[in-house]
């Protein structure tokens, strides 16, 4: 497969930093930022680039020649007019794979491409974006999708967005069909989100890829010092889903949120004091933070499935404004005993997923390639921690809102 990377951007952003040199170029461990990525690429059998570059292009151009020397395959293709930024692939579409990667050039990322692949591959869509949750989702774009992860909505950042949305992000990695390329539009400048990947929402041909692995835009100041402080510290490739993971899996009620009872109505979620600032440790530590949850409300007939996600939606808002996020919810919707009105009987079953049996747990570490015996499992009730227990987990019990102070602890020992 072909990949393309655009690195034709200014950086005005970043100026304030570094303006003598295109922002790819900008040094991360010893290296621009573009040879990492590059170097990624080629790990994993990705050799076919092509650049397209403009401003102070030459740099880069002279930096790689033909890729060579880092052992991959460099063409290039050298924009003289601002073309936007995606006006250069109608000019090299003719070069092109049926499906291509498109990457942008000045973000730090270290994923497994190949299972990005495969995932595209086995969906057959006409793009892929490669999604995730982020510290910043209040001035972000945000991705929503149906069950299936087909892309239902595109919202950018200066559109009106719902009171309550799930912490999903493009994060400039996409897979695309050369489909895509036949019709230019008819402006000077091409922008690929608005023009090319947006109108594709809600027509069944586009879907998302969650993951989360490292991709870190660093085009401000801040955000280039904390991808300098994550590479050194080997979270940027510790990140990769090819390497085991490990995980805080965290219950909801009574240690995210304030305990009411069976939780029915979105106005009595509350984030307890301090479990913002703690998941947000969690975040910046490289351990995933996944919620499991018991969620019986749904058998018992007083929640929709619509009903809870708006709540899991309120609690990522929350969280999400605080520079925190989860990388996963997962809940189970059955309950075992039948007979009660208003129940929905094909989910009162005796199934695998509700604690403290691990099926959830059991199910994350399978989508996440976690090492269960390097992961926490964190909750409020005896049956958090049997569930913790009969996954291979530590479990640790929430007593008295001592969350914080549990996850200063487990974060404290590192690597059991």
């Amino acid at each position: 497969m072909k990949v393309v990377i655009m690195a034709g951007g200014k950086g005005t952003r970043i100026a304030s930093v570094i303006s003598d040199i295109p922002k790819p170029m900008i040094p991360i461990g010893g290296k621009p930022i573009l040879e990492h990525e590059i170097l990624c690429l080629k790990e994993q059998g990705f050799k076919d680039i092509i650049l397209t570059v403009s401003h102070l292009g030459n740099i880069i151009m002279n930096y790689f020649g033909d890729g060579s020397k880092f052992g991959v395959n460099i063409e290039y293709f050298f924009e003289k007019e601002p073309l936007g930024n995606a006006g250069a692939l109608y000019e090299i579409k003719d070069k092109l794979s049926d499906d291509f990667l498109l990457l942008n050039a000045d973000a730090m990322f270290d994923i497994d491409f190949n299972r990005f692949v495969e995932y595209h591959k086995s969906h057959g869509g006409l793009a892929t974006l490669f999604t995730h949750p982020n510290s910043h989702p209040y001035d972000s774009g945000l991705i929503f999708v149906d069950e299936n992860k087909v892309v239902t909505k595109w919202l950018n950042k200066e559109d009106l967005r719902p009171t309550w949305y799930k912490n999903r992000v493009n994060a400039g990695l996409h897979i695309l069909s050369k489909k895509l390329l036949e019709n230019r539009p008819n402006t000077p400048k091409v922008d690929l989100d608005r023009q090319i990947l947006k109108p594709l929402a809600g027509k069944g041909v586009m879907y998302a890829y969650d993951s989360p692995e490292y991709v870190k835009d660093m085009g401000t100041p801040d955000r280039l010092e904390k991808v300098r402080e994550d590479f050194e510290s080997g979270l940027v490739k510790a990140k990769n889903l090819r390497n085991k993971q490990k995980a805080i899996f965290l219950d909801r009620d009574g240690t995210i949120n304030k305990y009411v009872g069976f939780l029915t109505n979105i106005d009595d979620f509350e984030l307890l004091d301090g479990v913002a600032s703690s998941i947000k440790r969690i975040n910046d530590s490289g351990y995933l933070a996944i919620v499991v949850s018991n969620q019986p409300v749904i058998a018992r007939g007083e929640v929709t499935f619509e009903e809870l996600n708006e709540i899991h939606n309120k609690m990522e808002t929350l969280l999400g404004k605080e520079g925190a996020y989860l990388d996963a919810i997962y809940f189970c919707p059955h309950h075992p005993h039948s007979g009660y009105e208003g129940e929905v009987k094909e989910l009162k079953i005796d199934c695998e997923c509700r604690k403290p049996k691990p099926g959830m747990i059991l199910k994350a570490a399978k989508d996440f390639n976690i090492d269960l015996s390097k992961s926490y499992m964190v909750g409020d009730s005896d049956n958090d921690v049997l569930c913790g227990q009969n996954a291979g987990c530590v479990s640790k019990l929430v007593v008295n809102n001592n969350f914080e102070t549990i996850i200063n602890e487990i974060l404290g020992k590192g690597d059991r």
